[in-house]
């Protein structure tokens, strides 16, 4: 019996490109830095080391109870899931066996983490697992981090004015998306890149070499239910967004909800409320670095009056305040609004 005839790849299949690795993109972009020598790249290599762990963790979050709660919320901290904590001990250990980061200020933690390495030039703020109170239910998390240059003296422990810098002073930043697939979205300031996980070789590629947020969008996202303790200002502007049949999605986790609207341009919305009349999202690990992504996206990120880049950070490293994040357009309709 003759074999059976094989069809051979198609010219096609043999000629598409392997892509860009995370690691290529990184070490080719590393010239942007004047005083670059290679460790924001490894802290960049870091924080993707840790990502690639918790895809498999969130994966697995509805067979073994890993989103259980472990924890209250505090008046710094959001209530502790168990796959949050594994986060936070994640992304901790990488950066701490990277060995330049000097300290991480993370939503887990009430206090700076001091990782030992008092000779590290950076340091990390970051929100180890966005959206983890709906672990439960399939819904996309993410982790959003911002990365700051030190000030305080090499040699030794890192200080709060490390992260107090405010946001022009952020030399990185971005989040992971754990969601139908993942993606790690960052800029250094030079535009904003995105990278697609691919499981199977257990690498990042990149997918989208220039990401731009369109400059109007169809899309509000906001927690509704809060309606009635939205201010004045706010209840304005989204009565014209339903007038303008625009459409309403929230998905309560600021990376998922943020992520789709930077592909399809929209506004993202957290007023102040009777609750949290300071504004909900924190400062440093949230707002900061979503909003330092929203400009070098063609994006605005506003508190209201004022550029979020521009708020001068207090001395509470866990800072709330309102976010009004999205297209440009829309964002700078809502500031018309709310000086009225």
């Amino acid at each position: 019996m003759s074999a059976p005839a094989t069809i051979p790849p198609s010219h096609d299949d043999i000629a598409t490109p392997v892509g860009t690795t995370l690691e290529r993109y990184i070490m080719r972009k590393q010239a942007e830095f004047p005083f670059a020598t290679g460790e924001l790249s490894q802290l960049l290599r870091d924080i993707a080391l840790a990502s690639k762990i918790m895809v498999r963790e969130v994966s697995r979050a509805g067979l073994n109870g890993i989103a259980a709660v472990v924890g209250p919320e505090g008046e710094q901290t959001a209530p502790r899931h168990r796959l949050g904590e594994e986060a936070h001990i994640r992304f901790v250990r990488a950066l701490t066996n990277g060995r330049e980061c000097c300290a991480v200020l993370s939503e887990a933690r009430a206090d700076i983490i001091d990782t030992g390495n008092h000779d590290g030039k950076y340091v990390v703020a970051l929100n180890p697992l966005n959206g983890s109170v709906s672990l439960d239910f399939n819904v996309s998390t993410g982790t959003i981090f911002s990365i700051y240059r030190r000030v305080s003296r090499y040699g030794g422990p890192a200080r709060a004015e490390d992260f107090t810098q405010g946001g022009r002073a952020q030399v990185a930043a971005g989040y992971i998306l754990y969601g139908s697939s993942t993606m790690l979205v960052y800029t250094t300031g030079h535009g904003v890149a995105g990278f697609t996980y691919e499981p199977s070789l257990g690498e990042f590629f990149l997918s989208h070499p220039r990401l731009t947020m369109p400059t109007r969008g169809e899309v509000f996202s906001c927690n509704e239910g809060n309606w009635f303790d939205f201010p004045e200002f706010a209840r304005t502007f989204l009565t014209t967004c339903k007038e303008r049949r625009m459409s309403a999605r929230y998905v309560g986790s600021l990376a998922a909800d943020y992520h789709r609207n930077l592909f399809t341009g929209g506004i993202y919305l957290y007023p102040p409320t009777g609750q949290w009349p300071s504004g909900k999202l924190r400062l440093l690990y949230e707002c900061y670095p979503i909003a330092f992504v929203s400009e070098q996206a063609g994006g605005v990120a506003v508190t209201g009056a004022d550029e979020v880049l521009d708020v001068p950070p207090t001395a509470d490293l866990h800072q709330r305040v309102p976010l009004f994040v999205g297209s440009a357009e829309l964002v700078r309709e809502l500031q018309v609004v709310a000086a009225e």
